[in-house]
């Protein structure tokens, strides 16, 4: 089967690994987002998926636009069989996803129609979901609101951050798509229709959202860090107006109010322990401005933080 693989991140790129791995299918274009500054040097990088794709001598494209006339006739020139998107992050016109025999599917990275858009995993965690997953579906004009095809779901621990979801997430995805295309071609795998009813959205992750509200419960807050780790993270404010980063946490009370929203209860060679709107957080690891992540116990032994300080 001729294939055309549209991806971007890790996420995606494990898709395409699948897929060379397998050995059963022509990769006959691999399209990714354009090369971009990334990082504090702002240096130019390539996506993962184009990094992969090098390493395995496929063709890559990078188009500014999918919508583009030029684009579309270098699609309509390879005619694809079918065409496997995962996180790719641009919307496909009609004449692309009419182009391929078998159409285009998506791997998506939750239990659709839970999360549609475009940082479902990050919301998984933020609202405090006990399961998570991936659904491959049949892409049509909307934004992931395709016919689904076939799901994979996996428990979300309580302690488990983003970067650990992900990491399954892709394996289990990859997986899931090399069952799903031989059912596709045989014509034995079903579509099922997304309940709209059901529907919620992941939109992007704003600056405004990593930092840190001590007026919100604690269970809230973690599940925030533990969202946006590794990325983007979350953040407070010490006394002195630095930034500090916060990167795992413990919810030490779940309810009951101990002290003003933001006012360190405990700093001692444990760590420290804050007060929320509802109950209180343990703060486990932690990254100072300008410093790398260290454990909270050393942060506190450097007397950067003490009892009564009121974090903003």
């Amino acid at each position: 089967m001729k294939i055309v693989f549209m991806g971007t991140p890790e996420f995606a790129a494990a898709s395409l690994k699948a897929l060379v791995e397998a050995g059963t299918y022509d990769i006959a274009a691999v399209v990714t987002q354009p090369d971009r500054p990334k990082g504090r040097g702002h240096k130019v990088q390539m996506s993962a998926v184009k990094e992969y794709a090098l390493s395995q001598n496929l063709p890559v494209l990078q188009p500014q636009r999918v919508k583009t006339p030029e684009f579309q006739a270098e699609m309509e020139k390879l005619q694809p069989e079918l065409i496997v998107v995962a996180a790719f992050g641009q919307f496909l016109p009609k004449c692309l996803l009419d182009l391929p025999k078998y159409g285009c599917i998506n791997v998506h990275a939750s239990l659709l129609p839970h999360y549609r858009g475009a940082a479902p995993i990050h919301y998984a965690i933020l609202k405090g979901e006990k399961e998570a997953g991936v659904t491959i579906m049949q892409m049509d004009v909307g934004m992931d609101t395709g016919a689904m095809l076939s799901k994979v779901a996996v428990p979300i621990g309580p302690e488990m951050c983003q970067g650990e979801l992900h990491d399954i997430l892709k394996e289990k995805g990859a997986q899931l798509l090399l069952e799903t295309i031989p059912k596709i071609v045989d014509g034995s795998v079903e579509p099922v229709p997304q309940p709209e009813a059901e529907a919620t959205y992941a939109s992007l992750i704003t600056r405004d959202m990593e930092k840190m509200d001590w007026t919100k419960p604690a269970t809230e807050l973690h599940n925030q860090i533990r969202a946006f780790d590794p990325w983007p993270g979350s953040f407070t404010l010490l006394p002195d107006g630095k930034r500090l980063k916060l990167w795992k946490s413990r919810v030490q009370k779940a309810d009951g109010t101990q002290g003003a929203p933001g006012e360190v209860l405990q700093a001692d060679s444990h760590g420290f322990v804050i007060a929320c709107g509802s109950g209180s957080l343990e703060v486990v690891e932690c990254q100072p401005e300008g410093k790398k992540r260290m454990l909270a116990a050393p942060f506190v032994n450097g007397k950067h933080v003490k009892a009564g300080d009121r974090l903003e």
